[in-house]
């Protein structure tokens, strides 16, 4: 069984996992418009992505026995100053995100939730590549700067990302 105060703590989470899906749905929906295809797939991917991590949590509260709570989701930004702009903002979210997860992994540990705190730590581990991964792309475009060429190969190389359900084994979508 789980603790109220965890399972208060992973429905947040939940919230927020279903918020960065939201987030980059949104980011996919500016690139559309900016005609970079290659960068709304790779938003549009890192959406799903969001969505499954806030299922696997769902899962996990539902197997130990708990209640899922789900809140409304807030509205997100819609516009952005440049490509730049985006992955900039979306590299402080996943920052965020880590020091979410690292918040509730702390408070799993500290109310000596063995279970909550194993489950946690792939998503420890996850964050670290998400924030890895926004941070490589974000230095990618600082260097292309405004070199269309630059931002042409990159938007090619976006467009390659495929979805990987990394929750159910790795299986591709």
């Amino acid at each position: 069984m789980i603790k109220k105060k965890v399972l208060d703590a992973i429905n947040k989470q939940i919230n927020a996992e279903l918020y960065s899906s939201y987030l980059y749905l949104s980011m996919a929906a500016y690139f559309e418009e900016e005609n970079v295809p290659g960068m709304a797939n790779w938003m549009r991917v890192q959406s799903k992505e969001e969505t499954t991590h806030g299922m696997k949590l769902y899962d996990f509260v539902i197997e130990r026995g708990g209640r899922v709570v789900l809140d409304a989701i807030d509205k997100p930004p819609v516009e952005w100053k440049s490509p730049l702009d985006v992955f900039e903002q979306s590299l402080a979210h996943e920052v965020k995100v880590t020091a979410m997860i690292g918040a509730l992994l702390d408070l799993a540990v500290a109310e000596k939730d063995h279970a909550t705190a194993s489950m946690l730590q792939w998503f420890v581990d996850e964050q670290v590549e998400e924030e890895a991964n926004a941070e490589k792309i974000v230095k990618n475009l600082k260097l292309a700067g405004d070199v269309a060429g630059a931002l042409f190969m990159i938007d090619k190389e976006l467009a390659a990302r495929t979805f990987v359900d990394e929750t159910a084994g790795g299986a591709a979508e």
